[in-house]
């Protein structure tokens, strides 16, 4: 019987004998000797497939540990060598929205101190007051020809200011033959020099030989100017009469018939 029905498979160095006792049989254990390799093969494919769950764990020092794996620098390279070529730059993206605003920062350090300033005293002064006076005279009538004439006191507040003098009155030179007579301000004694002394003058230059007399004129004349340099407090202000230079002094008089002034102002410079 074994002699008969014996048939030999292999399975690698597996040898099996099987004897059909019958047709039908045979047929299913020749349904299980093919079906057992093509198992035996999927489940190999199958192992080959399985990852360890441990393998990505394992970094350049667990190179010793039993479920570590690494891959070799050979499989990156050729993973690398079968990408293609890269691509062409893309276009540059639409500029984004601003930004939430940040927090205020930190407040700085206290800056070095700073060195120490000069000292200014401010002045303060106070709202400039008008200052003026003025002296009259009726039927002043002085006839001297070399002398004072009238004088009139004034106060004057600050050094720093103008004097504005002012003389007005009847004035008359009369001679024979050419004369000239000058009528001029005072400050304290002494003529203005803050810039030029305050003057005027009449000139005859002869008499009328026609009517065998002289001429004998009264008019209402000025005497007027600005003088600086005048110190602050009590001032005299006079006006005098005198003789012009190179030239000789006739009859004067001041003051004929009529108001005689003399008018004062302090003026800010």
């Amino acid at each position: 019987m074994e002699s008969k029905c014996r048939l030999r498979l292999r399975e690698g160095s597996t040898q099996l004998s099987l004897c059909v006792m019958s047709p039908l049989v045979g047929r299913l254990l020749l349904l299980v000797c093919l079906a057992l390799p093509l198992y035996g093969v999927e489940k190999v494919r199958n192992r080959g497939y399985r990852k360890d769950p441990d393998a990505e764990k394992c970094t350049g020092n667990d190179a010793e540990k039993p479920n570590c794996t690494r891959r070799s620098e050979e499989g990156r390279s050729t993973y690398l060598n079968s990408m293609g070529p890269a691509g062409t730059p893309g276009r540059e993206g639409n500029p984004g929205t601003n930004g939430i605003p940040g927090t205020p920062g930190i407040p700085g350090r206290d800056g070095l101190k700073g060195e120490k300033g000069e000292c200014v005293n401010e002045i303060f002064e106070e709202p400039w007051r008008p200052n003026y006076k003025q002296c009259a005279w009726n039927s002043l009538n002085y006839g001297i020809d070399l002398g004072k004439v009238a004088d009139c006191t004034f106060t004057k507040m600050r050094s720093d200011s103008a004097l504005r003098v002012l003389f007005s009155g009847s004035l008359r030179l009369k001679c024979k033959n050419a004369c000239c007579q000058r009528w001029y301000f005072t400050f304290n004694g002494a003529e203005c020099t803050g810039p030029l002394p305050i003057e005027s003058i009449i000139y005859l230059d002869q008499g009328s030989p026609e009517l065998n007399s002289t001429i004998n004129i009264h008019r209402t004349s000025s005497v007027e100017g600005l003088c600086e340099g005048v110190k602050a407090g009590l001032v005299d202000v006079a006006v005098w009469v005198g003789t012009c230079a190179d030239y000789p002094r006739g009859d004067a008089s001041t003051g004929w018939n009529s108001v005689s002034r003399i008018i004062i102002e302090e003026l800010p410079k």
